[in-house]
């Protein structure tokens, strides 16, 4: 093999290897139709519980990706969370099923009880920061490809 071929193959496996984020997560590439987007991955209840709590900028591009055992109901809503959000779930398959764009970051004084709920079946959710997803070309039935990294 040349090197020039090499060093192109090379490339083209790099987005799949992952990195690992300040946060200590693992961070995987995922292909939206106008951007690559940097994710961190949280697999356990205690990273998704976490999340992107306490942040108080999202670079563009980059983000959370929620990654489930199966398809199942989920809900997700912004506890100490500080800048709105895009919020993209994913079906096994690939498929979007669902966006909330530009939700809200609540008060902090908001009662728990009272912060809002978005509720959606998925294998996995996306956050990204609030109008991520339109500018990356992410619509309803768009299809993304998970990295197999994120879905050990």
């Amino acid at each position: 093999m040349g090197n020039a071929l090499m060093l192109a193959t090379l490339l083209a496996l790099a987005p799949a290897i992952a990195t690992t984020a300040p946060s200590g997560l693992p961070v995987v590439v995922v292909h939206a139709p106008s951007a690559d987007l940097h994710l961190e991955v949280a697999r356990t209840p205690a990273d998704q519980e976490r999340g992107l709590m306490n942040r108080t900028a999202i670079a563009p591009h980059t983000g959370m990706l929620f990654v489930f055992e199966r398809d199942d109901a989920v809900e997700f809503w912004m506890k100490n969370t500080l800048v709105p959000l895009d919020m993209i779930f994913i079906g096994s398959d690939g498929a979007v099923r669902k966006i909330y764009a530009n939700v809200p970051a609540p008060l902090p004084s908001l009662p728990d009880e009272r912060i809002p709920r978005e509720p959606g079946v998925a294998k996995y959710v996306i956050e990204l920061g609030a109008g991520e997803a339109a500018r990356d070309g992410i619509t309803q039935g768009s299809r993304l490809v998970i990295p197999d990294l994120a879905r050990a």
